[in-house]
């Protein structure tokens, strides 16, 4: 095969392989999950397609192949836009495009820096790593970002390895395929006689990492841990039926006959999916009676999804709306109200939408002609403990698009959140591949920062998982259901034979720190391409002088 043909081979290798690597779900259910075999193949695939290319050539190149397989993984916002948002059928396909879009520039932008690495030597195999991590969390934070599906989250079923995630977040992950991938490129393009040694001795380390993960996993004490019993209600309510004024009654009897069976298995808390309160709880005295009349009677906890309202300066109409978390504790008060700081674009707000909001409107007739107003920070929630030990309990309620950027969960950990309690909508995706997708990153989320969470969902997937990554109970899409388990929330000791409350778990360092291993890959890549730059400078200097030097010799 011709080298040119090779490539070819190569990139289409890797767009497959980036649409395949994650999961999917299938035609008459069940989900496919090939990450764990692809992960490495897309970054190797990746290398090889750019071999010997000019920077410029390399990042169109890779450019139109990362959109190819983009747009096949992100097909399901075809969903969104046309099934829910009413935008016509034609407008509609092109929608994969726009996110697809977004992420192959950051592919273009690693092909290029790759290719400009190379000209002055082979670059080392971390160096490659590095470079992927600063890019991928480049994308994790440029104009909001959109860090889905980042290489990382492939390896969401390796939960030995998802250890380092505590240290290193999911770019850890990305790190550690990046560079096996890198390695089998070198191999494969034989790259030096160093290149096969190179491989064994990454993937020497990369089993010394699995080793290690292991050992912590069956280290775990369990019974050190004091848990509390919650249960997530999926209410499988479709999302045309969502606000009709004629089922308001409905919803909030389906929820509450849920919340019931909950309570009848022993739960001590019980979570609501995102805005599945069909009303608004502070200007609806009947709607929060229900609610906490619920509490009273059953004394439970209640954390449920709504619609914040704050009414304007006169006080006659509402000036703000908030996507939120209601918290009613035991005695059926209102404790808290938690509002949802990172919105989607064009789903909860439309950016420019003095400029834009028209022209959007038009193409999308489901849109909101309101934008919802963010929330200050992402920050726990408090109430009393129910073993009334005078104790209180910190718990986070993240709400839906929040999960998606780790940056911002570890603020809910390093605030001294004992468990998270996740509540999204993800009915706007349909039978696609984006619930299973979503429920991935949630789990990467549990991983980094230590926490158990609960994850309720109004169509699904609603999940525990506990606070290795590691997804204990899941519902099917689409169906009513629930799910009761025992969480841990804080360490127990002992004082004496008696045991006491109220420890909280350690932080891990990712939420003490943050993404210090990404920042230090950037830096790493910025000095790197910033010490090619001025050689090649120095070396174009350099043949300048000598064609001078020649000329006088000649004249």
């Amino acid at each position: 095969m011709s080298s040119l043909r090779t490539q070819r081979f190569a990139l289409a290798v890797y767009a497959i392989a980036t649409a395949l690597a994650f999961p999917q779900e299938l035609p008459g259910g069940g989900v496919i999950d090939l990450g764990i075999g692809l992960v490495w193949l897309i970054p190797a695939a990746l290398v090889v397609g750019i071999h010997d290319r000019s920077p410029r050539d390399s990042a169109i190149a890779v450019f139109f192949a990362s959109l190819a397989g983009h747009v096949l993984l992100f097909y399901w916002f075809y969903v969104v836009t046309v099934t829910y948002g009413s935008m016509p059928p034609i407008l509609g396909v092109f929608a994969p495009f726009v996110p697809a879009f977004y992420v192959s520039l950051f592919s273009a932008l690693f092909a290029w820096a790759w290719t400009r690495i190379r000209r002055l030597g082979r670059p080392s195999i971390l160096w490659g790593a590095a470079l992927w991590v600063s890019v991928d969390w480049a994308r994790g934070h440029f104009l909001g970002g959109f860090p889905w599906a980042s290489l990382g989250y492939a390896l969401h079923l390796d939960i030995p390895l998802l250890a380092i995630t505590r240290f290193v977040g999911v770019y850890g992950l990305g790190f550690v395929a990046a560079a096996v991938g890198i390695a089998l490129a070198r191999v494969f393009l034989f790259e030096g006689r160093t290149s096969k040694r190179d491989l064994a001795m990454i993937l020497i380390v990369l089993a010394v990492i699995h080793g290690l993960g292991f050992a912590q996993i069956s280290s775990s004490p369990g019974d050190k841990a004091r848990s509390i019993r919650i249960a997530a209600i999926q209410g499988n309510i479709d999302q045309g039926e969502k606000w009709d004024e004629a089922r308001r009654s409905e919803i909030l009897d389906k929820y509450l006959a849920l919340s019931e069976q909950a309570v009848e298995r022993g739960a001590q808390w019980v979570v609501w999916p995102e805005t599945s309160l069909p009303g608004l709880v502070e200007l609806d005295p009947a709607l929060a009676a229900r609610l906490e009349a619920f509490a009273i009677q059953h004394r439970v906890a209640l954390v449920v999804g709504g619609t914040g309202a704050v009414p304007d300066e006169k006080g006659r109409r509402i000036g703000a709306f908030f996507d939120s978390a209601f918290v009613f504790d035991q005695n059926g008060t209102l404790v808290d109200r938690y509002d949802k700081t990172h919105l989607v674009p064009f789903g909860e707000f439309v950016p420019f939408r003095a400029l834009l909001g028209r022209v959007f409107k038009a193409l999308a007739t489901g849109l909101s002609n309101v934008d919802v107003t963010a929330g200050e920070r992402p920050r726990v929630v408090r109430w009393a403990d129910p073993a009334e030990d005078g104790s209180m309990i910190r718990v986070a309620v993240p709400i839906c698009y929040e999960l998606l950027f780790p940056h911002l969960m570890r603020q809910f950990a390093a605030d001294g959140a004992d468990v998270m309690l996740a509540i999204t909508n993800d009915a706007w995706y349909g039978r696609t591949g984006a619930p299973h997708q979503f429920l991935a990153m949630t789990a990467m989320r549990a991983a980094e920062n230590g926490r158990w969470i609960v994850r309720a969902a109004n169509t699904g997937i609603t999940a525990l998982i506990d606070d290795r990554g590691r997804v204990r109970e899941r519902t099917a899409l689409f169906e009513d259901a629930l799910i009761v388990g025992d969480v841990d929330v804080s360490e127990r000791f002992f004082e004496g034979d008696s045991p006491a409350f109220g420890k909280q778990r350690p932080q891990t360092f990712y939420a003490r720190f943050g993404d210090v291993f990404a920042a230090t890959c950037t830096l790493a890549v910025i000095w790197m391409l910033g010490r090619n730059a001025l050689a090649e400078r120095r070396q174009h200097d350099c043949f300048a002088i000598e064609r001078a030097i020649g000329k006088v010799r000649k004249g």
